[in-house]
């Protein structure tokens, strides 16, 4: 099973992926598995020196006292913590989720360095996808 982050190709420009692990609950997992999370609105961030996934609506079922909201830890190398830190203040990125994904048995996650695309840079894609629709389309009209 994988969820994908829809979003996030259109407004971030993806500059660097890593691949992550995740420390769930087990209504978590069951979520995770069936493709019920959304994505959308998360983003990662680093605390202490841990990176911890914000935001992300995971739906656990059979528990009344269960937050969907919460916040999720990552699993990473103390190496890679410190190599995105300096990256994210070098830079001003962001980190973002990608998608959540199985793996085996596993549960990954796929986050990426990324930097906010400005709202003339989204205008210029929506032009760029139609123009290319366009064209697609009068080619399929030529070979009928």
């Amino acid at each position: 099973m994988k969820v994908i982050n829809k979003k996030a190709k259109f407004n971030y420009k993806l500059i660097e992926r890593f691949e992550v692990g995740i420390a769930l609950q087990g209504a978590e997992v069951k979520a995770i598995r069936r493709g019920n999370v959304d994505l959308t609105q998360s983003f990662a961030k680093i605390i202490g020196d841990e990176i911890y996934l914000i935001n992300t609506n995971v739906p656990g079922e059979g528990k009344k006292d269960y937050n969907s909201r919460r916040i999720i830890k990552l699993l990473l190398h103390k190496k890679e913590i410190i190599s995105i830190k300096s990256k994210i203040k070098a830079k001003k990125l962001t980190l973002i989720p990608l998608s959540l994904y199985t793996k085996g048995r596993l549960i990954k996650a796929e986050i990426a360095l990324a930097k906010a695309k400005r709202k003339f840079e989204k205008k210029e894609a929506i032009k760029k996808r139609d123009i290319e629709k366009e064209i697609e389309a009068e080619l399929k009209q030529r070979k009928l």
